[in-house]
């Protein structure tokens, strides 16, 4: 019989290394045709495995989720749960779907699909990927007919995201949340949540794209860096997510996978309240900042200095970057305290921080550090609470558009806007750029766009990640992506 827990609120934990030994082994599957995975990831649950939050790409790295459409290598909308499309007019498209079953199943029918999207479209707050979007699904025949109140020329980019995957209707509760246990359309099953510590998940042998190579997964959720490292490098753990920068000289060099991401280390500033609502000294900040030093002492040498919100993984957007244009003066601080966050999921964070508490008190700011896990700082950051924030933002994980970010992160209606900008110019200028659908001419306007957040101040870019994997030698099909939306998948075995 298949073990059930509900997703209840999510305990914290204390986690060791020596934790991974009592799971997975190497026993083989009831079929006798491999060993499970063993995985550590980074990041506990923050929001009970809900697919409309940051939580969302926790189901697709683990192939427990899929959406109608997915991201190639280059960022091109592929098929998924929807075998094709077409555009209608400015506003309606239509998505045909493949013949597909949920875990639960039941059939991934066009009136399935249409209610899952009306669940995402209603959640609170909004999914990122939805951010300034407003659409209606309708079953039309053995289609998805889909209208979005304003022309939006990148729907199926959009309809990529983690965050608007499509679970049978049984996972839908009616206080809004979503229980993904059993309910998912991708290659792996999750079949049980042990708070924030562990997960387990099987093959679903009725996944549309064959059953996958291993017969299940069991997943660890360890914040601390080095025990990642450490379970990899001993041997109990296949996959490790995250390896510090510190750590990975100390590994095998046949078990370190470097990828370049479109993940970007910033210092946000909250310009909403406190000492950086005065531009001046949001200037003085940013004046302040030395990004090579991020890059050198802190990443040593696995990343590159910020010169943007996109980085170098986004390989259009340097050609194209327009400077910045009607910053403030910096002003002198004169011994101004601010305090500022960061979290330890990402060892280098903490490094970052402490490298621009040095910076900023040089600079005449008097600096207190916070250091959190994430899932217990986020909600203080949005709330306005700290008066910067050190975090790392992968530009095209929600949508895969580079506008996509711009409108969640930095609009006044954006739903993960970190720095609490509300700025009227920037607005105009995402707006603008989210009406164009010419690919070329689209990421013309974003780089407009970008430059308009970038002269508020209200983000210092501080490094462009290179991501570290540790992956066990003897696994194969490991899925490393710019977009940190994938890491186990059908082919995936050791």
């Amino acid at each position: 019989m298949r073990r059930r827990h509900a997703l209840g609120s999510l305990l914290l934990a204390p986690l060791l290394t020596a934790c991974f030994a009592s799971q997975g082994g190497d026993s083989d599957s009831a079929t006798g045709d491999g060993p499970r995975l063993r995985v550590a990831l980074a990041f506990p649950p923050a929001e009970n495995l809900s697919p409309h939050g940051d939580d969302a790409t926790l189901l697709s790295r683990l192939g427990v989720s899929e959406g109608l459409t997915a991201l190639d290598a280059n960022g091109t909308a592929t098929p998924a749960l929807a075998e094709s499309w077409r555009r209608e007019n400015d506003r309606t498209w239509l998505f045909t779907l493949r013949e597909a079953t949920f875990q639960d199943g039941s059939e991934v029918t066009p009136v399935a699909v249409a209610a899952a999207l009306t669940h995402a479209g209603e959640a609170k707050p909004a999914p990122a990927a939805l951010s300034g979007v407003t659409l209606t699904a309708q079953a039309a025949g053995d289609a998805v007919r889909i209208t979005t109140r304003t022309a939006d020329p990148v729907l199926p980019l959009r309809l990529s995201s983690p965050s608007l995957a499509v679970f049978a209707a049984k996972a839908y509760g009616e206080d809004g949340r979503v229980d993904p246990v059993g309910t998912g359309a991708g290659p792996f099953e999750l079949t049980e949540v042990t708070g924030s510590a562990s997960a387990a998940l099987d093959r679903f042998d009725d996944y549309w794209g064959g059953s996958a190579q291993a017969p299940g997964i069991d997943a660890r959720f360890v914040a601390d860096g080095t025990a990642r490292a450490n379970a990899l490098r001993t041997g109990q753990v296949d996959i490790a997510e995250a390896v510090p920068v510190a750590q990975a000289a100390a590994l095998d060099e046949a078990t370190v996978e470097e990828t370049a991401t479109t993940r970007t280390t910033s210092l946000h500033l909250n310009t909403r309240s406190g000492p950086f609502r005065d531009p001046k000294l949001r200037a003085a900040a940013r004046a302040a900042v030395d990004s090579s030093a991020v890059v050198k002492g802190v990443f040593e040498g696995h990343a590159d200095p910020g010169t943007g919100l996109y980085g170098p993984a986004v390989t259009w957007a340097e050609a194209k970057r327009e400077r910045p244009a009607g910053r403030a003066a910096a002003a002198d601080p004169h011994g101004t305290a601010v305090t500022l966050a960061t979290y330890d999921n990402r060892p280098e964070l903490p490094e970052t921080a402490q490298v621009l508490q040095q910076q900023l008190q040089k600079a005449g700011f008097r600096v207190t550090l916070v250091v959190r896990e994430y899932a217990r700082l986020e909600s203080d950051v949005l709330a306005g609470k700290f008066d910067g924030f050190v975090g790392a933002r992968n530009s095209l994980v929600d949508t895969g558009d580079p506008v996509g970010v711009l409108a969640s992160d930095y609009t006044c209606d954006g739903g993960y806007n970190l720095s609490r900008l509300c700025d009227r110019n920037v607005d105009r200028a995402v707006a603008e750029a989210d009406a164009v659908a010419d690919t070329g001419a689209r990421q013309d306007a974003a780089m407009r766009a970008e430059a308009a957040v970038l002269g508020t101040d209200a983000v210092v870019p501080l490094a462009h990640q290179r991501i570290i994997t540790g992956v066990a030698t003897g696994v194969r099909g490991v899925l490393l992506d710019p977009y940190e939306r994938t890491l186990v998948g059908p082919g995936t075995r050791r």
